[in-house]
């Protein structure tokens, strides 16, 4: 009976000290050479295997897609799918505890817990360790519910009330702002516009509330969580959001209640990119943006979430800057886009410039040569690096009429070349973020109905997912904890690239003018390409290579590391959902060459 067996290792973590005792009761130590073959595929698992000291490779015809080092277990899947989904070989000489199948079964059938380790999809695993990764970590604001936070209380009244008799009640009930029901219709009053209302545009006091609240609430439910208000807000510029039940108005959350939580907080320069009267004056809110990127991620919210505060703070920053920079020709017959991670909504850490202007029509020569520059200038002062690639105001390839880019996209159809695939990719991400939207929605579709039907343009546009590629040698370094400390992944390069650019050219196919990665694998899945329980895998392992790489850059910003991944600096659970991520990227792969037919190519 086996008394240095690790019952502290996962799953056997989830056993009770008596199901512990089964085990190390019903557990077998198996010697095998190396070539062994422990499981064959499409056979039948009788046991599961933890592996003592030694290491297994796991085959996949005749690639090695994992290395299983000590502590590691395997067939899981085989005991519960009935049949093994690849080999299972012995790379060197191993040792490796054997738990018959029939025991293994036994205990799953009497601990939930125990079994649903070995029932979980992978994406089911990312999420939950995503879920235990932010309760261990997060900090006070994005753990708490609404619920928890002092809410200024919601007091409600008829809209036929007056503007008088509404601000005597507001300074009877010491608030700053009230629910109106008016006529079928339920909207808010403040302090501020009642003030306004009166003073600058000399309203009687005798006017009716209903008509000078404002009817667009933005409100939250109380079990919602901080980060969700926070995003929110951010998004529709407000400072105060409505706390609803069903029908029942529990009070305001305003952003004066979360800056006890956080400092910084979005909301806040929200209101400094409003306020701004001038270029100085973006400069303090840009790099206000960049901190909070460290800060939230510390605190445990999600990249997902972050990428949302932070694209919709840039986006405001720029639109900002576009109105205090450009001439009015500019603004009333322009329309500033955003390209690239911005344009799809996942920038995190700030990186290189990527965005451009189309315009309705040709505007004056210096008006716009003037803005250009400072447009291009001000982003540069901001610590929005120049792109070494041009895209950009400043490049006059990248903001001219929408005429001039419909004609390129006509070229770039008809020579199929890389800079013509990269161009393409770069435009079809771009979102507006100031001016007329009706530019861009024109140019997107001409861009679409041009390349409707270029199947072979199509396929070498796809082939892109095959520049990089994780080296079956880079598993080795799977095995323990102390891996070679040479082993190292850039996974943007060996798992996010293959997933955005993959998904981004079947989406293109498609027609779909969605710009984020997780939105196009929803909607390519509906389409019918893949099944939803791909895509929500596939999702979900974008996602844990977003976090690992902005983890990564993160580090190496303040000096600790150089922006690679390396597993011998990662805990045991991180190595198996990373081998379970780029395993998903290798399936997609797969789907991207046979949807495309790129082995023609």
């Amino acid at each position: 009976m086996p008394k240095v067996f690790d019952r502290h290792a996962p799953p056997f973590d989830r056993l009770t000290e008596p199901e512990i005792e089964e085990v190390r009761a019903a557990l077998d130590i198996g010697y095998f050479r190396a070539g062994d073959v422990l499981l064959h595929r499409g056979a039948p698992a009788e046991a599961l295997y933890v592996v003592i000291k030694g290491a297994v490779e796991e085959r996949d015809a005749s690639e090695v897609i994992d290395l299983l080092g000590p502590k590691r277990l395997f067939d899981s899947r085989a005991l519960v799918q009935g049949a093994c989904a690849h080999d299972f070989v012995a790379a060197e000489e191993t040792l490796a505890y054997i738990l018959p199948r029939d025991k293994a079964l036994d205990l799953m059938r009497r601990n939930p817990a125990f079994a649903a380790h070995f029932y979980r999809e992978t994406s089911d695993k990312l999420e939950a360790f995503a879920s235990r990764s932010e309760k261990r970590e997060v900090g006070a604001l994005m753990r708490a519910h609404i619920s928890e936070l002092s809410l200024t209380p919601a007091v409600e009244i008829d809209g036929d009330l007056t503007l008088a008799d509404a601000g005597r009640l507001m300074n009877e009930r010491h608030v700053d702002a009230v629910i109106v029901h008016d006529h079928g219709q339920t909207g808010i009053a403040t302090g501020m516009s009642l003030a306004k209302a009166v003073v600058l545009d000399r309203k009687p006091l005798e006017t009716r509330i209903g008509d000078v609240a404002r009817y667009d609430l933005v409100t939250v439910s109380p079990q919602d969580f901080v980060a969700t208000a926070l995003v929110a807000m951010t998004r529709h510029a407000k400072r105060r959001l409505v706390v609803r039940e069903g029908e029942t108005f529990l009070g305001f959350l305003e952003d004066l209640h979360l800056l006890g939580f956080i400092a910084g907080s979005s909301p806040v320069v929200t209101g400094r990119i409003e306020r701004a009267s001038s270029v100085a004056d973006l400069a303090p809110a840009a790099r206000e943006i960049s901190a909070q990127v460290e800060r939230l991620h510390r605190q445990g919210l999600k990249v997902q979430a972050i990428a949302e505060v932070t694209s919709d703070l840039n986006r405001r920053l720029m639109r900002r800057l576009f109105e205090l920079t450009a001439p009015d020709s500019i603004r009333r017959h322009g329309c500033l886009i955003v390209m690239g991670s911005e344009g799809r909504g996942e920038q995190t850490v700030r990186t290189d410039q990527d965005n451009g202007l189309i315009l309705a029509e040709p505007v004056d020569a210096a008006d716009l040569a003037a803005f250009r520059r400072r447009f291009s200038e001000a982003l540069a002062s901001f610590g929005f690096p120049p792109c070494p690639g041009g895209v950009m105001v400043s490049n006059p390839e990248w903001s001219r009429t929408v005429e001039e880019y419909e004609s390129d996209f006509r070229r770039w159809a008809v020579v199929p070349e890389e800079r013509s695939f990269l161009n393409v990719a770069i435009f079809y991400d771009a979102q507006a973020v100031a001016g007329n939207a009706r530019l861009l929605d024109r140019a997107k579709q001409t861009l679409i109905d041009t390349l409707k039907g270029e199947k072979v343009w199509l396929g070498h546009f796809a082939r892109a997912i095959e520049q990089f590629t994780v080296p079956v040698g880079f598993f080795r370094s799977f095995i323990t904890a102390e891996g070679r400390k040479g082993d190292a992944l850039d996974v943007k390069k060996g798992g996010i690239f293959p997933i955005l650019h993959g998904i981004r050219a079947i989406a293109l196919e498609l027609g779909l003018t969605e710009t984020s990665t997780s939105r196009r694998i929803e909607l390519v899945a509906a389409w019918g390409v893949f099944d939803a329980d791909f895509a929500k895998e596939l999702n979900q392992a974008f996602l844990f290579l977003s976090e690992l790489k902005l983890d990564a850059q993160l580090k190496a910003q303040s000096g600790l590391g150089d922006g690679l991944v390396r597993p011998n600096e990662m805990s045991a659970i991180e190595r198996d959902l990373l081998r379970d991520a780029l395993f998903a990227v290798k399936q997609f792969r797969e789907i991207v060459r046979r949807h495309f037919n790129l082995s023609v190519f």
